[in-house]
């Protein structure tokens, strides 16, 4: 746990203040930070971030805690880094970007994204607890604004199309593939509850019964994915007068 007068875990400040990686291995036997850091995540992947405890990690490490404490003040610092090293997993190819629209490339990059969460379902609640300010979290909001900037976004758009863009795809992935989410035969019943309603009292659900429980998620969020760029392409159009117009309705 975090002390009560330090910063928060993963908070701008305590990423401010954090001095960069030692060059050299700490405990005995001395071990690396990114191997606990990489063991962690895979823990959680198998058991979930709630499930997992140094004691755990410790183990699987062939090590002991008093090795962990060498590197992190408790498990909140490691899982600020276990969701920084979640983004640092989102690769995409610069050819893959070459020539071709903003369009295409948000959406390669939010494709890139939105796989690297379903990768690690386990960990989707680190994702949403705080604003990804480590170092994979900068260099990924960096390239996205930049490239957005690059093809005629306005400074204020970018930011609002990435902040928009982010809280999509980690939304979508948290509801769908994140902790307790429905399962394909919940699909099913749902679909037979939604049926079983009264039409008179429900008419658009129940003849909407099959479209919300049939379509498989990937052409569900590229969907939306879709809308929500359709509403950004209409704003880079527009001139910049209507826009502060339209921020004060």
């Amino acid at each position: 746990m975090a002390s009560a007068t330090g910063p928060v875990p993963g908070s701008p400040a305590w990423w401010a203040s954090r001095p960069p990686a030692p060059p050299y291995r700490r405990g005995r036997p001395p071990m690396d930070a990114g191997r606990i850091i990489d063991t962690a995540l895979r823990l959680i992947d198998e058991v979930g971030v709630q499930a997992l405890t140094l004691r755990m990690l410790a183990n699987a490490l062939e090590s002991g805690t008093a090795t962990l404490y060498r590197h992190f003040n408790g498990k909140d610092e490691l899982l600020a880094l276990v969701a920084d090293r979640i983004l640092g997993e989102v690769r995409v190819p610069p050819e893959e970007l070459d020539g071709v629209s903003w369009r295409e490339a948000v959406t390669v990059a939010a494709d890139a994204f939105y796989a690297t969460l379903c990768r690690h379902p386990g960990a989707l609640p680190l994702l949403a607890a705080q604003v990804p300010v480590g170092p994979n979290g900068l260099r990924a909001r960096e390239r996205l604004i930049t490239l957005l900037l690059s093809h005629g976004f306005s400074v204020a758009l970018a930011a609002r199309a990435y902040t928009a863009l982010g809280h999509y795809v980690i939304g979508f992935a948290i509801q769908q593939h994140g902790p307790g989410t429905p399962r394909p035969e919940d699909q099913v019943h749902l679909r037979d509850y939604y049926r079983s309603l009264d039409p008179a009292a429900y008419p658009a659900t129940t003849a909407a019964a099959d479209d919300l429980t049939s379509v498989p998620l990937d052409e569900e969020f590229r969907f939306g994915l879709d809308l929500l760029l359709d509403g950004l392409e209409q704003a880079r159009l527009r001139p910049p007068h209507a826009s502060r117009e339209s921020s004060r309705r």
